[in-house]
């Protein structure tokens, strides 16, 4: 009756969920494979490739090979039909996937983790599919840079106003404002192509910690792996995680330009802007208020940064008091990873089918491009051109200009000449062409500026791209 006692003292303890005691604590904190058997497709295309290169190099037979192909490509197949059953208390994907074999061919399963740890081949698993998800990425920022394109060209002439500190500056077109997201997406694409050529480095064969003394041939396992090379201290192989540290920061920064863009969107879509229209499908209704058009979809995109940059936060915060070599830790890299591509993928989505499918108010944008005085520079660079005034005379000149019209209630190019002029009488008629929209629009030639010829270089520029 005494040890019934002290056990059931002991599971109450450990609370409800664990009553079977420490041994339960262990399993639910140790097991990874309710995340990690994402790796599968990794995890035996790198054991097929081990193998393959232990019996090139004598360490196993051709025969124990060929079994362990045959049997690493059945659970492929069971994996992939939804017919494989997986076990907590295998802990992980590699030993799931380990047992299996085991049942599958017998003895010869066990050859197969010759020359090899867990270590390594996590982080091979783990690398191979970090690479592959950049690699997608990489696709999927084209075809957003390619909807940006393709509305900055239908848009190189359409003027809107441009804004600083969310205040009218000065005009631009709407098709610079998307060639601003090209140049931002552009780089995030940069960023990815570096991460993978960063990562692009086998680590299977780095064992433990140490190497191995098998005479294993780590290139031959590289190249079948697609890798460029295998990496060059094990050590460092099984202690690093920087290859998901640089995607997370990648997506991290991202998803900043994603939430950028959506925070545009938001405030160009509401009626007070009313610069677009997003179609139904990223949209929805208010329970409540019939009229309402919600940009859901852009909300959502701003929101998940938060997520993706938790992601980054978290992973370095684990990584960042690790002594060399592995630790268990290092288990806590996966999750992060995982979610922050799942949601940069459906942000990345969501912002190319906005753009695509929403409707550009020209009207709207050439409304508002004329007001808060946006054609006040050209005003003042006029008369430093025209008028040879030093700059800040120039821009003294201009204030009262625009103080002038706000009292008049008009804008600049309403202000008579007799009026202008008594402000400055270097100023004559011709001011008048550089006070419009399209006038200030169309000067702004320099490399790079708003005026549509400029844009339309641009654009063949990152066509011209890859």
């Amino acid at each position: 009756m005494a040890d019934t006692k002290d056990a059931t003292s002991s599971n109450q303890m450990w609370g409800g969920r664990f009553a079977s005691g420490p041994d339960a604590i262990m399993e639910e904190i140790n097991a990874s494979i309710g995340f990690d058997k994402k790796l599968f497709a990794q995890d035996i295309r790198g054991s097929i490739a081990h193998a393959t290169m232990l019996a090139e190099k004598g360490i196993i037979s051709p025969e124990d090979k060929d079994q362990i192909v045959s049997g690493l490509n059945t659970i492929l197949s069971e994996i992939e039909s939804g017919q494989f059953e997986f076990s907590r208390k295998l802990e992980d994907i590699h030993m799931n996937v380990e047992a299996r074999l085991a049942t599958l061919i017998g003895p010869a399963a066990g050859r197969l983790h010759t020359a090899r740890s867990r270590n390594d081949q996590v982080a091979l698993d783990f690398r191979l599919w970090v690479k592959e998800e950049l690699t997608k990425t990489e696709r999927m920022l084209t075809d957003l840079i390619a909807a940006f394109l393709d509305r900055a060209e239908e848009h190189a002439e359409t003027v809107m106003p441009g804004f600083t500190h969310l205040q009218t500056a000065q005009p631009v077109t709407f098709g610079h404002h998307c060639m601003a997201y090209v140049e931002m997406f552009g780089r995030d694409r940069a960023r990815v192509r570096h991460a993978i050529d960063h990562l692009d480095e086998s680590p299977i064969g780095a064992a433990a910690l140490a190497g191995t003394g098998f005479p294993i041939d780590r290139h031959m396992t590289a190249k079948a792996l697609g890798f460029r090379e295998p990496t060059r201290n094990s050590i460092d192989t099984v202690s690093d995680r920087d290859f998901a540290l640089e995607f997370l920061s990648v997506a991290a920064i991202c998803a900043m330009h994603l939430s950028r863009l959506a925070e545009e969107i938001v405030i160009w879509s509401t009626p007070q802007f009313g610069f677009v229209r997003l179609s139904d499908a990223f949209s929805t209704g208010s329970s409540i208020m019939p009229q309402k058009k919600n940009p859901d979809a852009a909300e959502l995109v701003r929101a998940k940064t938060g997520r993706i940059n938790g992601s980054l936060v978290a992973l370095l915060t684990v990584m960042k008091g690790l002594p060399l070599a592995y630790s268990k830790d290092m288990q806590e890299d996966k999750e992060q990873v995982f979610d922050a591509a799942e949601n940069l993928e459906l942000a990345i989505a969501a912002m190319t089918g906005m753009m695509r499918d929403m409707t550009i108010r020209e009207d709207r944008m050439r409304a508002a491009a004329g007001s808060g005085y946006s054609t006040a520079t050209d005003l003042a660079d006029w008369l430093v051109r025209e008028a040879g005034l030093p700059f800040r005379d120039a821009h003294h000149a201009t204030g009262h200009a625009v103080a002038l019209a706000e009292k008049k209630g008009c804008e600049l190019a309403e202000l008579s000449l007799d009026e202008l002029k008594a402000i400055n009488p270097a100023i004559n008629d011709k001011v008048f062409d550089v006070l419009t929209v399209d006038a200030s629009v169309a000067s702004r030639q320099s490399f790079g500026g708003t005026a549509p010829s400029e844009v339309r270089k641009q654009i063949a520029y990152w066509r011209g791209r890859n």
